[in-house]
This record gives C-alpha cells, structure tokens and sequence, in this order.
C-alpha cells in the first residue's frame, strides 16, 4: 500500500494513464522532464470485528459466600453446584441491567413457567419483575429515587405527595380529631390513639391524616377470637403523615381480629409517609427512620411460639401457639386460621419507616405477623426505610407487584414458619449506608432447624440490586427453609457474591438447608434454582 505524502516515480505506462500524456494524446502539452510528485492518502483501513467481549467465569467463591453455623459450613462450591443443578441459569451474567430495567426485550434467560408452582402465579415469558426497558408496570403508584427510578410521570420519593388544595372551612370527617393545625398548608386531622369501631378516611383535598404514637386498630382478639368488625378503610389518594410534633414511636397497628383495606388506585396512591415530607425539601433521598411503620397481625400459623404457648405442628394446627411481634410490647400474632384475613393494600406507598427498639426488635416498612393467605397485598412499595422493607413473620401472606427501594436492611424478610407466594417484586438497596448483614431477600427459621409449620416459599419474576459494598449478598437462604427461585435476575456490586446458603444442624451433620427431603420434617429438599441471570461481583 502506499504510504501518506510519499513521492513515486511511475512507471511509464501508470504516468500516462494518470496524466493523459501518452503518444497521439492531441492537443495535450506534454510535462517537462522530471519527477512528478503525487500525494496520496489511503482509505482507513477497516478494523477487524471484535464482537462483544466475554467475560471470564467467576469462581465459586466470587458467587456464593459461606457461612458456619452451628459448625456446618456450606462451601462457595457446594452452593454453585446447586444452582447448576436447576435449568436455564446463567451464572456469569453481565451488564444486563440498567438500574431496575432489563436492557432488552430479549430476555436475559430462557424464561421458565411461573404457573406450573401454582394457581397464584402469573404465567410470563420473561425474567426479573419487568419485562423490557419499556414495562410500565411499576411507574405511576411508585415513586422515584436514586434507589430505583421506575420512569413515566412517577414523582420522586422526595416530591410533597399530592394532598390537593385546601378549601376554607375544610372540616375533618367524623372520627377523626382536628389538630387545628397545617402543616405545608394542608389541613391535619388526627386518628384517634385506639380505633374501636370502624373508620373511613375519604380523599378531602387539603386534608391529611396525621397519627401519634402507637395508633391502633381494634383490640386483640387472640389465636381463635371472632372478626372484632373494626375496619380502618382509607380512600384511593389520602395521604397519612406521622407526627413528627412529638418525640412517641409513631406507627399503625392493625390487631388480630381487625382490619385495614387501602386500596389506591396506580394514578391515586395511598401514601403512609413522615409528616416532613409534607414541606417543600422536607426530606432527602437519604432520609430515613422517621417513624415506626404499619404493622398487620393475624391468626394464621406461627412456628416460633412464646414461652408458654404451643409448640406448633406442620398443620399449623396449634391454637394457643402465638408469638409477640417485633418492635412492641405485648402485641402477639398467631393462630389456626392459615386463611385469616387482615384487610387489602393495594397502590400503597409506605415511606421513610423503621426503627431500632433494640438489637434485633425493630419496626420496618411492613410488617406482617401471622396474616393468613385471606390477606390481599398487591402493588405496593416500601421506600427508605432504615431496617427491612417488608418482614414477614409466619402466616401465609402472598405478595405480588412489591418493590422494596432503600432499605438499610433486608429487602424481603421471612421467617417462622411463613408459606407463601410472591411474584413481580423488586428490591434495590440504596448504594450507601446499608448495614453490613443487610439482603435483598433474607430467609429462615431463626435458627430453628426444625420448628414448624417449615419456613416454605416460592419467588417468581424477582429483581433484586444490591448496590451497597457492605452487603455481601443479595440471596440469604438459611434456618431450614425450603425455596424455589424462578424467573429471577440477581445483581451484586463489587466484592458481593449473589447468594448465601447457610446450614444449621443439632447433630451436626444433617445440614438442614440442604439436606434431602424428608415428610416427617416438612423438608421438601435443597433450594431450586431454574431461569435465574445472575450477574454478580460488580460485572
């Protein structure tokens, strides 16, 4: 080839073709004798296709965390061998993800079917809770934040929720208590402390609904008790703020017994939130632990049993079992009725929750304890909350379209003896301050092997990000519990592995997490793992 600026001496035959000066060339003035000086410039040349490049396999180590308990140890090696044993897992994933979205319509695994685990679940075509860059599925009922940004017209977390304009001579409903006061120029009329007989909070523009302390909702009726007929029901669009006047542990409890039903609607939200947001930059992306969260107790089976009470069975057949929930004294949940019904959420925001009583008794986002399979829970998001978004403590509750966005703690949390579905959920962790035991889904018994009814669920269509570089995983599966994963995309950060399969034993060598089945235990075997991306370790 030649090369740029270099001069050439044609031959005889290449100058007259290039000059036109050639024997018989008529009318031509031939060039004087000499060289002739051609500059020429190549074409750039075509660089060879490379393709995408293909990242190396990680190492067992890289994937999957191990940890002793009980002096059993489940190894990096012997977790991965488990989630090569399922179908259609891919194991060393990479960039599949743009926040909380896939990248491509293509789906990132070879989707399984959801359906064939039960009537509940929807039958997709896809992995991870949404299905393309342009799934709408999650915008609108949500809000925004660095956490997680579902896109459309959704508001950021931090936006004043839509209140309306306040009218002058606004009353507050019968029921409620009018604080006479405004905060952010809307109006607040106060929950009673104890609610006793039922209470309808309809949408008021300008009005917002302001509870103090611990505010409950009917009295407990205990492990057997007939429906008490107490009902909170609360309007598509109301907005609930915690007091923030006062130094109490704000929270909602809803008794054994009694029920709430919020039900929204994906353009009119029902947001339970901190009384700050209720101000122009009131609150920031970090904010957090404002106040205590809503708590939702039932009669359905619990497998840890208060001092006195129980034990259970797998039948979940006990009718004096029943446990105090976390985070307040001498509230129990637990009961015979796997079916109870607690009430409806639906289109829900619960924002800027949780607070640490002490080491292990904290409130959360959402709290669940005992709440039979009665129970609705759907399209709801838990945002910012400063321990779990959602802890689920026994009871058959399923869940689907849940997004967990900036839990310092774990995302979805059960435990004792819950048995359950969810499908559609998302949990991504805010990039900072996140604990350092801190899951997108942590599962187990409480260390108690073999309790029943056996900790049971099934995940289908999950997303889960962890993004904090204390996490170090995103999958805890420990306790005995029993699980199936389908459908799922799992991204850790740098320095994370994607799961955590912990094994507890009283003898020392049963290895109950992954042990064979076994009826008499309730045990149906190792964890499953079938079409799930794994895109782990910052890749």
């Amino acid at each position: 080839m030649l090369s740029i600026s270099r001069r050439n001496q044609f031959l005889a035959g290449t100058a007259c073709l290039l000059l036109a000066a050639c024997g018989g060339a008529d009318g031509v003035a031939s060039p004087g004798a000499g060289n002739i000086d051609v500059i020429v410039t190549p074409p750039a040349p075509t660089p060879t296709p490379t393709g995408t490049p293909t990242p190396s396999p990680l190492t067992a180590a890289q994937f999957a965390l191990p940890t002793t308990q009980s002096n059993v140890t489940v190894t990096s090696d012997e977790q991965l061998a488990i989630v090569n044993a399922g179908s259609n897992n891919n194991v060393n994933g990479a960039g599949g993800l743009n926040g909380v979205y896939p990248t491509s319509t293509t789906p990132l695994a070879t989707p399984g079917n959801p359906a064939t685990l039960g009537s509940f679940f929807t039958s997709t075509g896809f992995v991870g809770a949404l299905s393309g860059p342009n799934d709408t599925s999650f915008q609108d009922w949500t809000c925004n934040s660095s956490s997680a940004n579902f896109g459309g017209t959704t508001a950021a977390c931090t936006a004043v929720p839509n209140v309306g304009t306040l009218a002058a001579g606004t009353a507050c409903p019968a029921g409620t208590i009018d604080d006479s006061v405004t905060v952010g120029g809307f109006k607040a009329c106060r929950l009673p402390t104890t609610i006793t007989s039922s209470l309808t909070l309809p949408k008021i523009p300008g009005v917002f609904y302001r509870f103090r302390g611990q505010t409950e909702v009917g009295t407990d009726v205990g492990t057997q008790g007939a429906d008490s007929g107490v009902v909170l029901t609360i309007a598509a669009g109301v907005v609930l703020a915690a007091d923030s006047s006062e130094a109490s542990n704000d929270l909602i409890l809803v008794n054994r017994g009694s029920r709430i039903n919020a039900v929204g609607t994906a353009a009119a939200p029902i947001i339970f939130t901190s009384q700050q947001n209720l101000a122009s930059n009131g609150v920031s992306d970090s904010t957090q632990g404002q106040w205590g969260g809503l708590v939702i107790l039932g009669q359905a089976p619990t497998a840890v049993c208060a001092a006195g009470t129980g034990p259970n069975n797998a039948a979940g057949s006990s009718t004096s079992c029943q446990a105090p929930i976390e985070g307040i004294t001498g509230r129990f949940y637990g009961g015979p009725n796997a079916a109870s019904n607690s009430g409806t959420l639906q289109y829900v925001q619960i924002r800027y929750t949780g607070i640490a009583i002490s080491e292990g008794n904290e409130l959360q986002g959402l709290t669940l304890g005992g709440t039979g399979s009665g129970t609705t829970i759907d399209h709801v998001q838990s945002h910012n909350s400063a321990d779990d978004g959602i802890e689920i403590f026994g009871g058959a509750t399923n869940l689907k379209y849940f997004a967990v966005t900036g839990a310092d703690d774990d995302g979805f949390d059960v435990d004792n003896g819950w048995r359950g579905f969810m499908q559609f959920i998302i949990a991504a962790q805010k990039a900072g301050g996140a604990t350092a035991d801190s899951f997108a889904t942590e599962i187990d018994s409480n260390g108690a092997e073999d309790l029943l009814p056996r900790t049971y669920g099934r995940y289908a269509n999950f997303t889960f990000v962890q993004t904090a570089p204390s996490a170090p995983a995103a999958i805890r599966l420990r306790g005995g519990a029993d699980f199936a994963f389908v459908n799922g995309v799992v991204k850790t950060a740098t320095g994370q592995t994607c799961i955590n399969i912990v094994a507890g034993s009283s003898t020392g060598t049963d290895r109950s997490t992954i042990r064979p089945a076994n009826a008499d235990l309730q045990d149906v075997g190792p964890p499953t793992f079938n079409s799930v991306y794994f895109q782990c370790n910052g890749r």
